[in-house]
């Protein structure tokens, strides 16, 4: 069975895609910080008959990531490395003439260096895969002008030029950054805690990283809405 890793996986956007990979028969090796939510979550996904592994702790963390790359490989190696957690900067978001420096250290440290150190960690084990793939999961915010989405936004751009550089020096691998677009999650909700408008629920975009995985489009920028109509 493929192996995927999946970083921020125990809710939101990291569950949605862990319950539809291991429909999929994926063996998974789940990351979060929080301990006991992980396990539920890994929990819940016994019904599907494959093997999880949930370790948790902050990709921050050589120690942790080192735990992950493990123990991926003795489900057998890694086909999929999921870069989802994220780091808002600040909660909630303020604008850039406010945002503490600290909070932008944070979050250039888990959205840019922990992601690029994981990838790193994993690169063997993808390059000896027959459909090694990197899916880091960017944000509109990484393209357009928000306020007070500077500092999680310059992250977030960061992180597609990394990705497009990978994809550029690692030819046989696939390498996407995939921008989910809105959806209800508890990031969404920590930046932004007075909006009260409605947003798609995580799992509602899964189908657009399913399609990428079937399709294995070159290596680029995606974004689920355009997927989900259709387009690329």
């Amino acid at each position: 069975m493929p192996v995927a890793i999946i970083t921020g996986a125990s809710k939101g956007l990291g569950r949605a895609l862990a319950e539809a990979l291991a429909g999929r028969g994926w063996d998974l090796v789940l990351d979060a910080r929080t301990a006991e939510i992980l396990q539920e979550t890994a929990a819940g996904l016994q019904v599907y008959g494959t093997r999880v592994a949930a370790v948790p702790g902050d990709v921050t963390d050589a120690g942790h990531r080192a735990e992950l790359v493990a123990a991926a490989r003795r489900l057998g190696g890694v086909d999929l490395l999921v870069n989802n957690a994220s780091a808002l900067g600040a909660e909630p978001l303020v604008r850039l003439d406010e945002l503490p420096l600290e909070g932008l250290r944070r979050a250039l440290e888990v959205n840019v260096v922990a992601a690029l150190a994981l990838v790193q960690e994993a690169l063997p084990l993808l390059r000896a895969s027959g459909a090694g793939t990197v899916i880091t999961v960017s944000s509109d915010a990484a393209a357009e002008a928000y306020e007070t989405w500077g500092g999680y936004g310059a992250s977030k751009a960061a992180l597609d030029h990394l990705a497009a550089v990978l994809g550029a020096e690692e030819p046989r691998l696939r390498v996407w950054a995939v921008d989910p677009g809105d959806m209800a999650t508890d990031l969404y909700a920590a930046a932004v805690p007075d909006d009260d408008d409605p947003r798609p629920a995580p799992g509602s975009v899964v189908p657009a990283f399913l399609r990428l995985l079937d399709e294995r489009p070159a290596s680029g920028r995606y974004g689920a809405p355009s997927l989900l109509e259709g387009r690329r």
